[in-house]
């Protein structure tokens, strides 16, 4: 039997800053073609969203590689992998079995922020599968930091244009502590990754606000007090509405977002409904 041509691809832009749906792709059967028609969608859109898959981890990672090598995932609270034989996928999950967890983020609310940032290097990207999911509940939202970064008053820009900022590595997108560190540490001991406050895309050249997360950031260089007041300012952009997109849940769906110019997070949901997702990550490039 001849083998089926793959469909023609279509990009359906959301009403919103960014994102995008894929229509017309079969993960499994991705050519080469339709690949560069997604990687150019992607850049120009920022997040994909790509509905009735039915993938395995193998299939996940394949596709995920196609942008770029796989990182491997990030530290949990136990210390351990959660997938030991696949280190490079990350299982999401508030599902207990005899009384362990089976991935990591629980129910809770997911705060904003950019993956990994507290890396020297952080992802350039991340593709989230939805194996299990509650529909209507646990939604993720995206925001677009260049629209962030390009809202701030032009004095404002002036003023980071040059300043860097440390990202904590001590507490997932959870608040949970990760294995290893302490509850608390003194400014100057913080541990993470220093990154400029603004950041140039590798690929597209645009700029974008590079947060990364608020909990025990500090700017470089500024005292406590003056750090703390223009975080809140800047954070004071992120999130905003005119920013934002917001991905409604369907098993089946894999979301594609670009790590290096889009924050996101997840809305808690009640602990009795099941959710099961397993992610990957690209590795990225210094932060410029």
């Amino acid at each position: 039997m001849a083998t089926l041509a793959p469909s023609p691809i279509h990009v359906r832009p959301f009403d919103a800053p960014l994102g995008a749906d894929i229509e017309g792709v079969d993960l499994q059967r991705l050519d080469d073609a339709g690949f560069a028609a997604i990687k150019q969608a992607w850049l120009a859109r920022k997040v994909l969203r790509l509905r009735g898959q039915d993938i395995d981890d193998d299939a996940l990672a394949d596709f995920s590689r196609r942008f770029g090598n796989l990182d491997r995932s990030p530290i949990s609270t136990t210390g351990k992998l959660y997938q030991p034989t696949r280190p490079e996928v990350l299982v999401i999950s508030n599902i207990i079995v005899d009384g362990v967890a089976i991935g990591g983020l629980g129910n809770g609310e997911s705060i904003w922020h950019t993956d990994m940032s507290y890396n020297p290097v952080p992802p350039d990207a991340s593709v989230l599968y939805g194996i299990e999911v509650p529909e209507g509940h646990g939604d993720t939202w995206f925001c677009d930091m260049e629209a962030a970064l390009a809202a701030l008053p032009e004095a404002l820009r002036q003023r980071i244009a040059t300043l860097s900022c440390l990202h904590d590595s001590t507490r997932n997108s959870a608040g949970e502590l990760r294995a290893g560190f302490k509850e608390s540490y003194a400014p100057e001991d913080q541990p993470g990754a220093v990154h400029p406050l603004i950041r140039t895309h590798p690929e597209t050249g645009r700029k974008s606000l590079f947060l990364g997360r608020r909990r025990n950031a500090h700017v470089v260089g500024l005292p406590l007090a003056e750090s703390q007041a223009l975080l809140d300012e800047l954070w004071s952009y992120a999130g905003r509405p005119e920013f934002t997109w917001v991905q409604k849940w369907r098993q089946g769906d894999v979301v594609i977002w670009d790590n290096r110019c889009v924050m996101h997070r997840r809305d808690e949901f009640d602990q009795g409904l099941r959710r099961l997702m397993h992610r990957t990550q690209i590795q990225g490039s210094k932060p410029f």
